[in-house]
């Protein structure tokens, strides 16, 4: 597994409280944070190759957002792993997520930041 240099984050998402500007509007983005591990380092490297991702790495946690909707294949993290990726050992990894989290079948775990994408999936 090749390893991603902390320099391949698209932008940090961490501000300082002084540069914060609170407006009253909606932002689409969603994300996981994740304890960093063998399996979410191999998770953030293949999500950071997608289009609206930003990676961020911290000493001890990786965290993954995106603008509008971050999808995770349980196929495609397998082949990069090695071994099987399952939904739920997916979720047991993500220490915390924001963002409607709907899992769309066994395979796609789906993270929407636009809350009304998501009534399509519940009934």
């Amino acid at each position: 597994m090749s390893v991603v240099s902390r320099s391949a984050t698209n932008q940090n998402i961490f501000q300082k409280m002084g540069d914060l500007r609170f407006e009253q509007t909606i932002s689409h983005q969603c994300g996981v944070t994740m304890n960093d591990s063998v399996e979410a380092r191999a998770i953030a490297e293949f999500m950071a190759k997608k289009p609206n991702v930003t990676v961020t790495y911290q000493p001890a946690l990786i965290r993954i957002d995106g603008e509008g909707k971050l999808t995770f294949k349980m196929d495609e993290i397998s082949e990069i792993l090695g071994k099987e990726m399952t939904a739920e050992i997916f979720e047991v990894n993500t220490s915390t997520h924001y963002g409607r989290m709907v899992r769309i079948d066994d395979n796609t775990v789906t993270l929407f930041g636009n809350m009304d994408e998501v009534f399509e999936y519940i009934e």
